[in-house]
């Protein structure tokens, strides 16, 4: 199946699965700009691409930046199944549960154990999807490591978890439980394969 193709399908899945589920240019929403502006007051300015380089679930519409039309079919799959994990929290939790979870425990920012927590679930779906799509490689290759990592640490997400060397953990220990869940995959015990 094509790139174009597989996000089709994927799209698809998603509305069916999120009946009301729609993808929104940030542009034209006067919440994502608003928002945009109060993360680069609360973070001192460490947080200014909100904007133009970050997707966001609210409700069931995922915003996406200006450059969303121009990203490459496969780049839109990885990210689509990212904000699908957060479509899935937000079913599960509720709103006001998702709203509590990515604020309050513990704190807003420097230690947002919360939002870390849906975070993680998250990312680790983008290692999946980047394993899947572009190979084990990319999946493991320092550049994707380093900005996952970024996101955690650094301003991006309000340093949600500064703690380097535990989200390094997480992401070695989310690398090492899909090589095994790929294993699994091509193993005749795990269905994918026969003889």
């Amino acid at each position: 199946m094509s790139p174009a193709a597989a996000l089709a399908a994927l799209l698809a899945e998603m509305e069916r699965e999120f009946r009301r589920f729609r993808i929104v240019d940030k542009r034209g929403h006067r919440l994502s700009r608003a928002l945009d502006l109060a993360l680069k007051v609360v973070t001192l300015g460490g947080q200014r691409r909100y904007f133009t380089h970050y997707h966001t679930v609210l409700g069931d519409t995922l915003y996406v930046p200006p450059s969303w039309h121009a990203t490459a079919p496969l780049a839109k799959i990885v990210t689509l199944r990212h904000e699908r994990v957060h479509l899935r929290q937000r079913r599960r939790y509720g709103l006001a549960g998702m709203v509590f979870l990515y604020l309050v425990p513990w704190l807003p920012l420097g230690l947002a154990w919360g939002r870390a927590r849906l975070e993680w679930e998250a990312y680790t779906e983008t290692l999946r999807a980047t394993w899947e799509l572009e190979g084990e490689a990319a999946a493991r290759s320092p550049a994707l490591r380093a900005r996952v990592v970024a996101q955690f640490t650094s301003a991006a997400y309000g340093w949600m978890w500064p703690f380097r060397r535990s989200v390094e953990r997480w992401y070695d220990a989310a690398l090492e439980a899909l090589a095994r869940e790929q294993a699994a995959r091509r193993s005749p015990a795990g269905g994918a394969a026969g003889p």
